[in-house]
């Protein structure tokens, strides 16, 4: 029997391929506007990231998210929570969602 075919993502800041799932993607909307895009189906050109505080924080810092001046705030919110649930032990999608709309 044939293998389902699992689409690989490369995280922007640690350069590491995971599973397009695993990873969290950013999506510049035709208008400009940068949003989070937890399920990987919105248009708009895309970029990921891990779910790590520590790739976040490096995506902020670089230069890999210089074309989102506007809405770096509302990505720096969503890595604060990644911070959060990391020291939690654990991720919660529903809620790091939530936390950015």
């Amino acid at each position: 029997m044939r293998r389902k075919h699992t689409p690989q993502r490369t995280c922007i800041a640690c350069r590491q391929v995971q599973g397009k799932r695993q990873l969290v993607r950013i999506v510049r909307t035709p208008e400009g506007a940068v949003q989070l895009d937890e399920t990987g189906k919105r248009s708009g050109r895309g970029a990921y990231l891990c779910r790590r505080a520590a790739c976040w924080e490096k995506a902020l810092r670089g230069k890999q998210l210089e074309h989102a001046p506007d809405d770096l705030a509302r990505l720096e919110q969503y890595a604060a929570t990644l911070v959060e649930e990391e020291a939690a032990g654990g991720i919660d999608e529903s809620t790091s969602e939530a936390a950015v709309k």
